[in-house]
């Protein structure tokens, strides 16, 4: 069936690719066949050179915005887009058009972080300048293909416009930093009140918390965002008040472990969303991030009495990582496959119907192939709708990239076995021909639907009608596929907001409240270019 392709399949081409074995690898069990490297030609790229901006009035130039990742790293790019958009910059989507490159970056994972490298070496053939954010420069910023290249750290992306201002007058700016509270407390990061253009107008991303209190030895994400730093739960619900009132009708609450939440100033993660479901307006929805299984433990019957809650998606993300004991304590990963099964099937016996979504890494360092059945049986139980399957990538500065590693061939084994079995089964088959209320919020890869999400945050594709989109809408099931299902609308769309939304790519934030008065970054820039043409014409 056509439709939307999940994530899923874009993880499945990055693990299953030939690009990550070199063919010494490849070859390595076959004693009959001898690799010979193949000298490259050496291109000679000739780069433009730069034009640089010191007599152009600032605010006035081009930018392209590219971004890889979590949806931490969306909901950044969102602010460093608004702030830069309210101080007069023009956002395109067409990067060839813009003066400077802001490339987000994420380090999860080795493609990743060469698409990353890919596009500087692009930007600096064109002549762009770049400004370089995110967790790879944060994470290591004596990289030398990062050298000379101005870069914004995750903690500091409320300085874009100063760094983007200097960059494009030719000069190189590395801001790093870690904010603190009065009290001395690691800070949640830049404000949440800052103005933002989204991605998607109908949805808002809110960051609760960045950094984490696990030491899982595979992970980078770690040497970026640091320890764990929440943010002030009022803090958090303005910022959802705000967006309602801008028409957002969906709000995914991100970190990179909401079950974290509020240790470090005295809160919790239930205490929260009990405040964030009281400002929730009648049929719009909240969308709970990533939690790993140790902090989501301590609270099962409160996150299950919320997922209750008819504004609240029946879904959680859980990273599992394996099914064998042994390779998660390798991992560090601070819990045993016995404490995942209990939030699983506590979760599905309390909230029926939910979606639980999990990861698994395949050759890890230390697993075996009696660890990796362990997964596999743990994956067979279990028959997850949503299942992310990586293979290890060993990322620099970790200890598990100094651990021997398991021959790319078994990998690659591993990741296709369990991946045939993921693909094997179809989890949506059997409601077809049901009855379901679904939220449409956006548009489907090959443009042919739109895409909704049910209850259990399901994905349904319904007609491509502008009638439908940031609608309440009442479906039958028609059809299944393996992602998602199709949906016929049965009853006329509900408005669930009171509010229009915001145009695609406008800002929103709480300078546009009073119109009658200019906010004070607005009022600094008009009042420089009045300076900067008195000095010209003088």
């Amino acid at each position: 069936m056509p439709g939307a392709v999940s994530e899923f399949i874009d993880d499945i081409e990055d693990l299953i690719s030939s690009q990550d074995i070199t063919p010494k690898e490849r070859y390595a069990s076959r004693k009959s066949v001898s690799v010979r490297s193949k000298k490259k030609e050496k291109k000679e790229t000739e780069c433009v050179e730069k034009v640089i901006l010191e007599s152009v009035v600032p605010g006035t130039q081009t930018i392209y915005v590219k971004t890889w990742g979590c949806a931490h790293n969306n909901s950044d790019s969102e602010y460093m887009a608004g702030l830069l958009a309210a101080h007069g910059y023009k956002l395109t989507d067409d990067k060839f058009s813009a003066q400077l490159w802001l490339l987000n970056s994420c380090t999860v994972k080795s493609p990743a972080e060469d698409h990353f490298k890919n596009e500087i070496e692009l930007a600096q053939q064109r002549g762009i300048h770049l400004v370089l954010a995110g967790c790879v420069p944060q994470g290591a910023p004596r990289s030398g293909y990062l050298a000379g290249l101005s870069v914004v750290g995750v903690h500091q992306i409320d300085r874009i416009v100063e760094i983007v201002e200097e960059t494009l007058k030719g000069h190189t700016v590395r801001l790093f930093g870690q904010k603190k509270t009065e009290e001395g407390r690691k800070a949640g990061g830049a404000s949440l009140l800052l103005p933002k253009v989204r991605k998607n107008p109908l949805i808002e991303i809110i960051p609760i918390n960045t950094g984490c209190l696990n030491q899982c030895t595979y992970c980078k994400t770690k040497h970026a965002r640091g320890e764990l730093g929440s943010y002030p739960p009022e803090e958090i619900v303005e910022r959802a008040k705000q967006s309602f009132k801008e028409g957002v009708c969906e709000i995914w609450l991100t970190s990179e472990d909401t079950g974290t939440y509020g240790r470090d100033i005295g809160t919790s993660l239930p205490s929260l969303l009990k405040q964030l479901v009281s400002v929730i307006p009648a049929g719009c929805r909240l969308r709970l991030g990533m939690t790993n299984p140790p902090y989501i433990l301590e609270h099962l019957p409160e996150v299950a009495d919320i997922m209750q809650h008819p504004r609240v998606y029946k879904f959680l993300h859980v990273p599992v990582q394996s099914g064998s004991d042994q390779v998660l304590a390798d991992m560090k990963r601070e819990y045993s496959r016995k404490d995942f099964e209990r939030v699983v099937d506590y979760l599905t016996e309390k909230v029926p119907g939910i979606t639980i979504a999990t990861d698994i890494i395949c050759g890890f360092p230390t697993e075996t192939d009696e660890d990796f059945e362990d997964t596999m049986r743990l994956c067979e139980k279990y028959r997850f709708s949503s299942l992310f399957i990586n293979q290890f990538f060993p990322r620099p500065g970790t200890p598990a990239a100094n651990m021997t590693r398991v021959p790319p061939q078994d990998v690659k084994k591993r990741t296709k076995k369990l991946s045939e079995f993921f693909r094997s089964y179809e989890p949506y088959t059997h409601k077809v021909g049901e009855i379901q209320e679904v939220l449409v919020t956006d548009v489907s890869h090959d443009k042919k639907y739109y895409v909704a999400h049910n209850e259990f945050y399901e994905q349904v594709l319904v007609p491509k009608e502008e009638k439908y989109m940031g609608k309440l809408v009442t479906v039958k099931i028609t059809s299944a596929s393996k992602f998602s299902m199709m949906g016929h609308p049965v009853d006329k769309p509900k408005m669930p907001g009171l509010v229009k939304p915001l145009k695609k790519g406008e800002v929103s934030g709480y300078w546009r409240q009073s119109k009658a008065s200019l906010p004070v970054p607005i009022l600094i820039l008009l009042i420089a270019v009045v300076i900067r043409l008195l000095w010209m014409f003088i």
